[in-house]
């Protein structure tokens, strides 16, 4: 588990700086958008890659240090 934890930790850290950096790239979301009209937009969606990626990395922190469930 912990080798997986820490390849799980490597992906998202890697995805989250991807994901910000195509971020800079478009335009920002204009202000008063729900969630859902967000997600049509590529600031949106890169936004919740970016989001997504940074839980992907916790996880694997935490399968990382807690190798066995304990």
């Amino acid at each position: 588990m912990r080798s997986f934890g820490a390849v799980l930790l490597l992906l998202g850290i890697l995805g989250f700086f991807y994901a910000s950096s195509r971020l800079d790239d478009v335009e920002p979301l204009p202000q008063g958008l729900s969630v859902g009209e967000g997600v049509r937009l590529p600031a949106g969606r890169w936004q919740i890659a970016r989001y997504g990626c940074g839980a992907v990395a916790g996880l694997g922190l935490l399968l990382a240090m807690f190798p066995k469930g304990r």
